[in-house]
């Protein structure tokens, strides 16, 4: 069974400056050859429209025809137990668990813990290198509220995450575990979480509460602005404030604030990347994004974006009277964001995945940067 999906009835959702004409000649390729199974083709007509989120965009036609997908028990359990590492060695109870806090995908943990990371190192005394005691509780931290900001997301989103393919074997969409379950298991990341910030001084703990209103706000925002991805880089750079007073007891803004913008330029960047993955699957679902709001221009943007940041990160190194490591740090990832913007393909989801999970990369190269150009001003 076919669906056939008028776009541009599916765009006068979308108010905004999105350029319809954009989606009108194009065609999405199915890749769900691999997870068809039984009875794929009889889903009857009211159990919704599975989209092949993140599949490539081609210009061929002004209708989207896309092949229903139904998550079955059976399909779900294969997915479950195929995985490698730490997620295929757990017990069979707690994999949906694992999933739901997104286990098996660190890179958004690491996008998280990185500016706390740059944050300690900046605040480091002159000739040492950052707390290895903070690093671990704010990597542990960073884990876990990565985990609990994803599991809030998927309770928002459930019942969309059913009609796409890319999501529909998550945990809540796929019914392996119930909301309140999913409750339960976000309670208890959240207690330990706290257990974690506690260990902080009490200037830490009210600057790290303070971040909850984010984490709990964002997942809604994509139903209401053209620029979600700005309110994720107020949540995932939080760390950028909470690192340095961790270290000095308060922060320093002329320090904090520069490189907190950093990082709230650098999520626009990378997440505007994601989300050119799932542009036309957003468009019919009525979800908005940046890559929705920029579209062909999208370019121009990043590369405003990747300037801002690198001009925050440098005000902060002067700041911090930081040595020539850091900053030769800084242009090399000038170069890094230059390389990723300029050779970006937005229309292929592939390339979109590679350039996003080159960030991690990029933040470590900042974090060597801090950490050598600290040794040096001892």
């Amino acid at each position: 069974m076919m669906y056939n999906v008028n776009v541009t009835a599916a765009a006068r959702f979308l108010r905004g400056p999105v350029r319809i004409e954009t989606f009108q000649a194009r065609r999405v390729i199915s890749l769900v050859d691999v997870l068809r199974g039984p009875g794929t083709h009889n889903q009857p007509a009211d159990q919704g429209l599975i989209t092949p989120r993140g599949t490539s965009v081609l210009p061929v036609t002004s209708r989207v025809s896309v092949r229903p997908v139904v998550p079955s028990p059976l399909l779900a359990k294969r997915t479950f137990s195929s995985v490698t590492g730490l997620v295929s060695r757990a017990p069979t109870s707690l994999k949906p668990f694992l999933y739901l806090m997104r286990v098996d995908k660190p890179v958004g943990t690491w996008l998280l813990f990185l500016p706390c990371t740059w944050s300690i190192a900046l605040a480091a005394a002159p000739g040492t290198l950052p707390d290895a005691r903070l690093l671990a509780l704010f990597g542990v931290g960073a884990a876990l509220m990565r985990g609990a900001g994803c599991t809030i997301n998927d309770l928002w989103d459930r019942d969309i995450d059913k009609k796409v393919q890319r999501t529909a074997l998550r945990p809540l969409a796929a019914g392996t575990i119930t909301p309140f379950q999913a409750l339960l298991a976000l309670a208890g990341q959240l207690s330990l979480a706290l257990g974690i910030l506690l260990c902080l001084n009490w200037y830490s703990v009210l600057l790290g509460a303070s971040s909850l209103l984010f984490v709990v706000t964002y997942p809604l925002m994509k139903r209401i602005t053209y620029w979600p991805q700005f309110v994720l880089g107020l949540t995932f750079n939080w760390g950028a404030l909470l690192g340095w007073a961790a270290v000095k007891g308060s922060c320093d803004w002329s320090v904090c604030l520069p490189l907190y913008f950093s990082g709230l330029m650098w999520t626009l960047v990378y997440d505007t990347i994601y989300a050119h993955q799932d542009k036309v699957d957003d468009v019919i679902i009525g979800v908005k994004s940046t890559a929705l709001r920029f579209g062909d221009n999208t370019k121009p943007w990043l590369t405003a974006f990747s300037l801002a940041m690198i001009g925050g990160l440098t005000t902060a190194g002067v700041s911090a009277d930081q040595s020539f490591p850091y900053f030769i740090a800084v242009a090399g990832a000038a170069c890094h964001l230059a390389r990723q913007v300029w050779t970006l393909d937005v229309n292929d989801t592939g390339d979109c995945w590679k350039k996003f999970a080159s960030n991690r990369n990029l933040g470590l190269l900042i974090l060597a940067g801090i950490m050598s150009g600290t040794l040096l001003r001892g």
